[in-house]
């Protein structure tokens, strides 16, 4: 196993090459922490249950198809309850944050932190931090009971509010000590994961019984390892009203288009998996697959044949695609270090209708639809509530249990715990010499377009 340093990673290794990538827990840098019964051993709703807890052997393997000479390979530490908890429930003092944009889903997750926390485990001081990462220094916290967050699961956005940035690792740390807070909910994407991994490790550096536990967050589905994040399923199945809207604009005058602009700064799920599900559109644009305009085989080409064949048709622009075709694109970062983009969408409705009218060959008539933000501030349906419950207590009983520096994610069908590490060093994006983006081009029949040169 590797040390416990702050910086390492805790890896266990096994034969047949079996590796668990652990995540931390505070018996690593305080020693002789004392345990308690699992309060769920009287529980009422856990006592028809044939085994309430998981085994402390328990992983979850990351890859799932393997052939029979394969290693075993990298598992990680399955969620759940354990018998022993690190934290009388009496003593636990949590606090809830919300960082980066909205997310259908999100107030779901702070009800099931909440209601996990009191419920399961008799937890009684839960507090919600305001408005983000600077929320933990300008003081603005606000307590969070059953009662308070009964139904917030049917609002939209998050009831905590949330910003971009603001993060100072040392203030945040000050604030939590001075609070006397032990347990600490962090709701975010990657970059609000490198924060929460940046305040664990000071919080370890001062040796403070303090469990730093993350729920990942992004509406685009770009973070690794897990199955998907939750929203996500929202998001899919809401891209389908503005599918529908440009597929009846586009279906009701002659040479119609309808473009539809969707999520995915870098990665093109929703618009892949939105695209799949309408069985309306006629070509998908995601950042990972390079396109151009001008040519044999490129956009305008395309456009022209299948309005000839149709007489209309339905593009979906993934928002991160064609960032290279637009002359005022920048360097320009927002506060969580995403790069600005360009509106791709106006920028490429203009150019269709600049394109069609120089050629004089066809008039057509198009309607962009951009439904961004609506879709971002719904609330999270039936898949979502469902799943976004189970990471949340799968956050609760990893806390419980004083495992810190992990987030709770779904790893082939089970929820586990990942470290920090995992989810931040990458992003997940469509692979485009994939199945599933195969799929997606024999749907919509379109190209690649792929740039001969």
């Amino acid at each position: 196993m590797a040390s416990n340093g702050v910086d390492e990673i805790k890896l266990v290794e096994g034969p047949a090459g079996y590796v668990l990538e652990d995540v931390p827990h505070l018996s690593d840098y305080i020693l002789d922490l004392p345990t308690y019964p699992n309060p769920l051993q009287s529980n009422a709703a856990y006592s028809v249950v044939r085994q309430y807890f998981v085994d402390e052997d328990d992983t979850v393997q990351e890859k799932i198809v393997v052939h029979k000479d394969s290693p075993r390979g990298t598992h990680f530490r399955r969620a759940g309850p354990r018998q022993k908890v690190y934290f009388k429930p009496s003593d636990v003092r949590a606090c809830i944050v919300t960082c980066g944009g909205l997310c259908p889903g999100l107030n779901t997750v702070i009800r099931e932190i909440v209601c996990g926390l009191h419920f399961m485990y008799g937890v009684t001081e839960v507090i919600g931090v305001d408005c983000g990462f600077r929320g933990f220094y300008s003081k603005n916290t606000v307590a969070l009971t059953p009662k308070t967050v009964s139904d917030i699961h049917k609002r939209g956005g998050t009831i905590l509010g949330t910003s971009r940035g603001g993060h100072d690792t040392s203030k945040i740390v000050d604030n939590i000590e001075d609070r006397e807070i032990n347990q600490v909910y962090i709701i975010g994407g990657d970059g609000t994961q490198k924060g929460a991994s940046a305040i664990y490790k000071e919080i370890r550096r001062r040796g403070l019984k303090v469990s730093v536990a993350g729920i990942p967050k992004t509406i685009d589905n770009d973070i690794p390892v897990i199955d998907k994040s939750f929203g996500f399923d929202t998001a899919v199945e809401e891209a389908q009203r503005a599918i529908n809207a440009a597929h009846v604009e586009a279906n009701s005058v002659e040479n119609g288009i309808g473009l539809v602009k969707l999520m995915g700064r870098y990665s093109g799920f929703i618009a892949m998996y939105a695209t799949l599900a309408s069985r309306d559109v006629d070509c998908c644009l995601i950042p990972e697959s390079p396109f151009y305009l001008e040519g044999k085989g490129g956009l305008y080409e395309f456009i022209a044949k299948r309005l000839r064949e149709n007489g209309h048709m339905v593009i979906v622009i993934a928002e991160g695609a064609g960032q290279d075709l637009v002359a005022e694109s920048t360097d320009q970062q927002d506060a969580s270090g995403n790069k600005l983009l360009k509106d791709v969408g106006l920028w490429m409705s203009l150019k269709i209708k600049e394109h069609f009218a120089k050629q004089s060959v066809m008039d057509i008539t198009l309607k962009y639809i951009d439904p961004t933000y609506m879709i971002r501030a719904i609330p999270a349906n039936a898949s979502d509530n469902v799943y976004s419950t189970l990471l949340a207590q799968s956050a609760v009983h990893g806390a419980m249990a004083g495992y810190t520096g992990f987030v709770s994610g779904l790893v082939n069908g089970r929820h586990t715990y990942i470290p920090f590490n995992r989810i931040t060093e990458r992003q997940n994006k469509v692979v485009i010499t994939d199945r599933m983006w195969a799929r997606m081009l024999s749907s919509t029949n379109q190209p690649s377009f792929m740039n001969p040169s």
